[in-house]
């Protein structure tokens, strides 16, 4: 038997979307890596190529294609230089929503797996090279998925997601997660403990807590019964090692009491929030099927305040939804001030086929949509930058993730979330150090380092 190691096989993974998908492509490198397979940021030089796909907006949709004939063109080229076949995958939501459509349109890809079928893609794979058998695998069993992923995860920086939840039971709709996620599950604590306390173990200091719904987790304790994100939080903040936790994406409708004092009562929560709402009009939230009111959230947003002054609120936007007047676009401007956001994602509705939104009446003319979305982002960008501009002056810790464009210069993040560039802290990455913010930019921040870790001292 030969010692040589086996050769190893390029891999490279593109995502689409949300923080979900980051994860979900670390764990498709964690579950391909046995198999020889190394990551490259070249698609024309790999030997399997990933696209790791988002259904939520139709233009998400139509970039995987114009990717796939990229693919296809790069795979020609690499057979004609006798360089081998590459092999071409689409996972994720839109490989669940379209599986069927996608070989069809696409017939180059090789191989359509869905979120909850990605622990099998070794299997999968070899399948496909040896009979070019069987093509869709889109399961929903995101127990069987976790219990197969490997234990050990790679990991790159002191900053990492860490799933506790998917899928969602709310059926707003515009939305695609119920169809494409399935209805909501979380892992059980001790697997998300045993997880977190192996990504501390190997320096990360920040862990963000996802789910498509993540603070409805009611995931099964040592006990049998049911534990709160809340409580799973105060689990994780207690290993050696985490310093940061932050949460998302969460709903209105299952921000609990005890998530609310978690926030002033747990150092190691950052104060900072994403909670969508989507829209400022009570009848859109209706149609929405939102399962709350402008006035509710509102009202929530101050008690989450009471509990951590400090918090810097996130949220989502979505305009010229159907029915969508003039007046309830007013309404939306009016929480968006009443609120007063420190960052926001906004889109103007994006029709989605197979939702209770695309079939309504009043569907919103596009330039309508489209002068509506400038309004509220320019409101939105005045807030940003005013909650940016403040913190001029102020001494925030930083995390530090990554080196600067300039030599000696390291980019970390602040409790906000923001980008923040100090010079002369390339020899921090990794550790938290106290920065007196200078300036603010459109997008970052700019800082001196005013004390450095003790260990780095």
């Amino acid at each position: 038997m030969s010692d040589q190691p086996a050769q190893l096989k390029r891999l490279h993974i593109k995502t689409y979307g949300c923080q979900m998908n980051v994860y979900d492509s670390e764990r498709m490198a964690d579950v391909l890596r046995p198999l020889g397979y190394a990551m490259t940021d070249e698609a024309e030089a790999a030997d399997l190529v990933v696209l790791n796909t988002c259904h939520i907006r139709e233009k998400a949709a139509e970039k995987v294609y114009s990717e796939l004939g990229r693919l296809k063109s790069f795979r020609e080229q690499k057979l004609e230089r006798g360089e081998g076949r590459s092999t071409i995958v689409v996972a994720g939501c839109v490989a669940q929503a379209e599986g069927e459509q996608i070989m069809l349109r696409q017939p180059a890809v090789d191989l359509v797996v869905g979120p909850q079928a990605y622990h099998q893609l070794p299997e999968l794979i070899a399948r496909v090279a040896r009979t070019r058998g069987e093509r869709l695998s889109a399961d929903f069993a995101p127990d069987d998925k976790f219990d197969a992923l490997p234990v050990e995860r790679g990991v790159d920086g002191p900053a990492a997601f860490l799933t506790v939840q998917e899928g969602c039971d709310k059926f707003c709709t515009f939305c695609v997660v119920p169809y494409t996620r399935g209805a909501e599950w979380s892992r059980p604590v001790a697997a998300v403990v045993a997880e977190a306390e192996q990504l501390a173990a190997k320096g990360v200091r920040e862990i963000t807590l996802l789910g498509q719904n993540v603070n409805a987790y009611d995931g099964e304790d040592e006990t049998g019964g049911k534990s709160t994100l809340a409580r799973l939080m105060r689990r994780i903040a207690a290993i050696p090692g985490v310093e940061r936790i932050r949460y998302t994406t969460s709903h209105p409708a299952d921000m609990g009491e005890d998530l609310i004092e978690a926030h002033g009562e747990l150092p190691q929560l950052m104060p900072y929030l994403h909670l969508p709402v989507q829209a400022g009009s009570n009848k859109i939230l209706r149609a929405m099927n939102r399962k709350h009111t402008a006035e509710s959230y509102v009202e929530l947003i101050g008690k989450i305040r009471a509990a951590r002054p400090d918090i810097a609120i996130s949220g989502d936007f979505i305009v010229g939804f159907p029915g969508e007047t003039e007046k309830d676009f007013e309404d939306t401007l009016a929480l968006v001030r009443a609120v007063n956001y420190a960052s926001a994602f906004s889109f103007r509705y994006s029709r989605r086929p197979g939702t209770p939104a695309a079939a309504m009446p009043g569907q919103v003319d596009k330039a309508v949509g489209e002068d509506r979305l400038a309004r509220l982002q320019a409101l939105l960008d005045e807030q940003r930058h005013a909650f940016n501009a403040a913190t001029v002056g102020r001494t925030l810790p930083v995390l530090f993730e990554k080196p600067g464009r300039h030599a000696g210069q390291a980019v970390g993040r602040s409790p906000y979330l923001q980008a923040v560039h100090v010079n002369g802290a390339a020899e921090l990455m990794g550790q938290i150090a106290e920065v007196e913010i200078e300036d603010a930019g459109n997008n970052s921040l700019r800082g001196a380092l005013k004390a450095k870790p003790a260990e780095a001292a």
